[in-house]
C-alpha cells in the first residue's frame, strides 16, 4: 500500500516516525512519502518537503509568509496526484493539513487524521466541517471522543503518543549531572515574542534560591545571543539546547510555559508552575476566542486544577516565589501532585498509541 503523511512540525515528526515504524511492521511492503523531517525520514519515508519550511507561528509571521503557504500548498496537492496514494494520514498541523483534506476529499482520496486539531478549544463550528472531510479520526486526548460524539461523529481514541516516548526515555543511561546542585528546569518556549514576556519572570526566582542550580532548555529557534540578553545576569542560570528530557530527569520542579511542555513534564513526574504571558493584544484575542476552562494539557485532562497556572497579569515575581516555594517545600503538596500525575498517565493510555494508530490506519485502507 501507498501512504501519503503530512506532518508540519518537530512534534508531528517524532510521533510521525514512531507511526510509521508500526506501519511498516504491519505492512511490510508500505510504500512511505512524507511531509515531516529527519526523524521520520529515518524510519522510512521519502520526505517531500522539511517542516522547518513550514512552521510559520503566530499572526503576523503567517500573513507575512502566505505567498509561501499558498505555493507549498500547491506542490503538496501536485505531489499527492503523482503519487497516488492509497491513503493520506495527516498529522495535526491544521491550517494547513484541513485544506489538504478538503481538496483530498474532492479528488476521491481516503483522508485518516491522527492527533486532532484542538477545535475543542477554539472555532467548535468546524467539527462539522471536518466530518465532510475526514473519513478517519485518531485522538490522543480521552476527553476528545465524548466531545465528538456530541457532534455526532465517531473518532477512535488511541492513547496518547507521548507515553511511549518519555517511557523510552526513562529506561535510557542516565545523563551526566547537570550539576551538583539540585535542579530547577525552565521552559519557556520557542516563540520569541512570548519568550520576552515571561522570562524575565521565571529567571527572577534564581535570585530567591541559590541553593539550586537553574538551567533552561533552549529552543532550536532561538539565538544563543537572544538568550543571553536574558541570563546573563545570573550566575546560577546555565542553558542547554536539545537536552529537555535528560533535564527533565534531574529536575526537582520546574517553570513551564502552556503547550505539550506542560504534558511532557508532568509525565516525567516533575512538580511544576506553569507560566503564561504574551503581549497585551495577543491575550486579548486568546481569552475572547479560547473556551476551555485551563490553559495546560495537564489540568485540562484530569479537568481540575493539577498545576498552579499563572496566566498575563497573574504571573508576576510575588506569585511564582509563593507558588515554586509550595513546590519545593510543601510535602503534602508535592504528594498530591504526585499523585494526580500517576492517575493522568493511566488516562493516557498503556504506550501503545503508535501501534493502535497504525493498526487503525493499516486496517482502514485494506
Amino acid at each position: 500500500m501507498k501512504y501519503y503523511i503530512i506532518a508540519g512540525e518537530a512534534s508531528g515528526d517524532l510521533h510521525g516516525s514512531n507511526l510509521i515504524k508500526q506501519i511498516k511492521q504491519l505492512d511490510t511492503t508500505a510504500d512511505i512519502r512524507c511531509w515531516g523531517g529527519d526523524m521520520m525520514e529515518q524510519a522510512g519515508a521519502t520526505v517531500v518537503k522539511h517542516y522547518r519550511d513550514l512552521a510559520f507561528m503566530g499572526f503576523i509571521e503567517v500573513v507575512m509568509n502566505l505567498r509561501t503557504i499558498f505555493k507549498n500548498l500547491d506542490i503538496c496537492k501536485k505531489d499527492i496526484l503523482a503519487y497516488q496514494p492509497d491513503v493520506l494520514v495527516l498529522i495535526d498541523y491544521p491550517g494547513f493539513n484541513l485544506r489538504i483534506a478538503e481538496w483530498a476529499k474532492q479528488q476521491g482520496l481516503k483522508v485518516v487524521y491522527y492527533i486532532s486539531p484542538q477545535v475543542w478549544a477554539w472555532k467548535e463550528g468546524r467539527v462539522k466541517k471536518i466530518k465532510t472531510i475526514v473519513d478517519k479520526m485518531l485522538v490522543i486526548l480521552p476527553f476528545e471522543k465524548d466531545f465528538y460524539r456530541k457532534w455526532d461523529f465517531e473518532v477512535e481514541y488511541v492513547g496518547h503518543p507521548l507515553i511511549e516516548v518519555v517511557k523510552a526515555a526513562k529506561e535510557a543511561p542516565p545523563a551526566h549531572p547537570f550539576s551538583d546542585k539540585p535542579v530547577i528546569a525552565l521552559l519557556p518556549g520557542s516563540r520569541k515574542q512570548e519568550v520576552k514576556e515571561k522570562l524575565p519572570v521565571m529567571l527572577s526566582m534564581a535570585r530567591y534560591f541559590p541553593e539550586y542550580q537553574f538551567i533552561m532548555a533552549q529552543a532550536p529557534s532561538l539565538e544563543d545571543s537572544f538568550i543571553k540578553e536574558f541570563t546573563s545576569a545570573y550566575p546560577n542560570v546555565s542553558v542547554v539546547k536539545g537536552q529537555t528530557y535528560p533535564l527533565l530527569l534531574q529536575a526537582s520542579a520546574a517553570l513551564v510555559t502552556s503547550g505539550t511542555a506542560t504534558l511532557e513534564t508532568a509525565l516525567f513526574g516533575v512538580p511544576e508552575v506553569v507560566c503564561y504571558k504574551g503581549s497585551p493584544v495577543s491575550y486579548f484575542f486568546a481569552k475572547y476566542l479560547i473556551k476551555v476552562k485551563y490553559i495546560s494539557l495537564v489540568n485540562l485532562i484530569m479537568d481540575k486544577p493539577v498545576v498552579k497556572e499563572l496566566i498575563q497579569h497573574d504571573l508576576t515575581e510575588e506569585n511564582l516565589l509563593k507558588e515554586l516555594t509550595l513546590l519545593l517545600k510543601d510535602e503534602a503538596r508535592q504528594q498530591q501532585m504526585k499523585a494526580d500525575y500517576s492517575v493522568l498517565w493511566t488516562l493516557l493510555g498503556d504506550g501503545t498509541a503508535s501501534r493502535k494508530a497504525a493498526e487503525a490506519i493499516v486496517d482502514f485502507v485494506r
